[in-house]
């Protein structure tokens, strides 16, 4: 066992020296927090040392998140409270919402039932026609629609109730498919006219939910 010696009052450092190295520590300290902790951490730069040593680009890249994740956590908040109004809204009214529904996604709809219908349309040069389905809002119907002797214009559209929707417009087809899907209450279909210079015959197929199928024009 050893026994360490007493230091002798020389060997002590002396109170100035003490002051001298807690003022070093303390200038060192807040060196650091200038030129690396600040810009680092926060994106703050006042010396612009930071930003030469690249260190302003952590901190900028740092408080982007902070503030994406805090946007996001806002939206969350909003979108709960908005979900939670609106099942007790629901709950009230008789109504159900179910996991995974938007709080503001249309109440069901009763679906017409499905059916399925084919229509012909002959259109002299420069001839129009107009074809509807009565759909109801969220309602479904798949379409195929060929031309026989040529190509028309088309224009995919919806009104009802002082509401009005344009699903497609094109020019030169000679076929066109896809599903309509309601967007609101009233009449939901295509609107077509022959550009060219013979008669052209446009078949129809619909099938899905709609209540009926009317020429307009």
């Amino acid at each position: 066992m050893y026994n360490t010696p007493i230091p002798s009052q020389a060997e002590l450092p002396s109170s100035g020296q003490l002051i001298r190295s807690t003022v070093i520590a303390a200038v060192t300290a807040v060196a650091l927090l200038v030129t690396i902790v600040l810009p680092a951490e926060y994106g703050v730069d006042p010396t612009g040392i930071g930003r030469a040593l690249g260190f302003t680009d952590m901190g900028d890249i740092k408080r982007q998140l902070a503030e994406e994740a805090e946007a996001d956590r806002k939206v969350d908040t909003a979108a709960n409270d908005a979900r939670s109004r609106a099942i007790i809204e629901a709950a009230a009214s008789g109504r159900t919402i179910a996991p995974g529904q938007s709080a503001d996604a249309p109440p069901a709809v009763d679906a017409a039932p499905g059916r399925t219908d084919r229509m012909s349309v002959t259109l002299k040069p420069g001839e129009g026609a107009e074809v509807k389905l009565v759909m109801k809002r969220g309602e479904k119907a798949s379409f195929v629609w060929t031309v026989q002797g040529g190509a028309v214009n088309v224009d995919l559209h919806g009104d009802g109730g002082g509401q009005s929707i344009s699903y497609e417009k094109k020019r030169g087809l000679s076929r066109g498919e896809g599903v309509i899907t309601a967007a609101f209450n009233g009449n939901h279909g295509w609107y077509w006219r022959n550009r060219g210079d013979a008669e052209v015959t446009v078949l129809l197929e619909t099938q899905g939910q709609y209540a009926d199928i009317k020429r307009l024009i």
